[in-house]
């Protein structure tokens, strides 16, 4: 038996801290990766009262379509910290946000310049986030603070219980809290933030690859029916880092007949949601929000 369909919208308060819409400053400044993220970002940042984007974008992974949508845009490579602190602080940018991703491959493959190269040579491990907190704090000595990934997002957070694709029945929803068990711990290790399970049995866990390719690989040895749980880290730095769930992950999900996708409630984005829930509804993909 299946339980109930349920279209429950609640959003939980999130435990990290969010700007609301009455800001103490009308210029925001957006470091844009990939995807879509940065496009929802620019539209609830001038629904909040924002007057006045600056977007850093990078080559190669920022959408061009984005600089339609700015009041100012300047590209540059993956690396050059130093014109990424310049782009903001010589148009008097006080707060920034950090909105999509860039590939791993790009973020390790950097050709740093001076500034990026002597904030790498400091630091004893180079992984996604100590790489981001040092950007941080280059941001920060320059006047230019960085605000949680979530500002301005609190309708895109994921909230509890199934509101997407069909209930699930009692063999997934167990599941579920598996995964959700497994994921937390392996994050908890950083090694990742997605677990692929089915039957209680563990079919894959993120690494280096991603979320996608961690869901391909564990939907191709489940054959099908398996379920997809990603969580955020005990300690995670919202300003570098959001777990996300957006159309190009029901996508890979659907190819490796994925049949749950469980996140974290009130700690996930939902990117595009109305699109999100018609993909969950043809495809026969239950979306679901797991109560921290």
């Amino acid at each position: 038996m299946r339980e109930p369909y349920s279209l429950r919208l609640f959003v939980q308060k999130p435990r990290f801290p969010v700007t609301s819409s009455d800001h103490p400053f009308a210029t925001l400044g957006i470091i844009a990766g990939n995807g879509s993220y940065p496009f929802a970002m620019v539209k609830a940042a001038r629904a909040a009262g924002v007057e006045r984007i600056v977007a850093a974008a990078f080559e190669n992974e920022t959408d061009p379509a984005l600089a339609g949508l700015v009041d100012e845009i300047e590209w540059m490579r993956v690396g050059q910290l130093g014109r990424l602190v310049k782009t903001f602080s010589s148009r008097k940018v006080g707060h920034a946000i950090m909105a999509g991703q860039i590939a791993p491959g790009n973020l390790f493959d950097l050709r740093p310049d001076l500034k990026a190269f002597l904030i790498l040579a400091k630091l004893r491990e180079r992984n996604a986030e100590s790489i981001f907190g040092a950007i941080g704090d280059e941001l920060a000595k320059a006047g230019v603070q960085l605000l949680p990934a979530t500002t301005f997002m609190q309708e895109h957070l994921a909230g509890v219980g199934a509101f997407a694709g069909p209930g699930l029945s009692r063999r997934e929803s167990e599941d579920v809290r598996f995964g959700f068990g497994i994921a937390k711990e392996v994050s908890r290790l950083d090694i990742g933030q997605t677990v692929v399970v089915k039957g209680g049995t563990v079919l894959a866990v993120e690494g280096f690859d991603g979320t996608n390719a961690t869901i391909t690989r564990g939907g191709g040895l489940g054959k099908g029916g398996a379920v997809v749980v990603k969580v955020s880290k005990p300690n995670q730095d919202f300003r570098f880092d959001v777990p996300v769930i957006g159309p190009a992950t029901l996508e890979t999900a659907a190819e490796a007949q994925i049949r749950v996708i469980a996140m974290e409630a009130g700690r996930t984005l939902l990117l595009e949601r109305e699109r999100l829930a018609e993909m969950a509804a043809r495809h026969k993909i239950s979306l679901f929000g797991i109560e921290p």
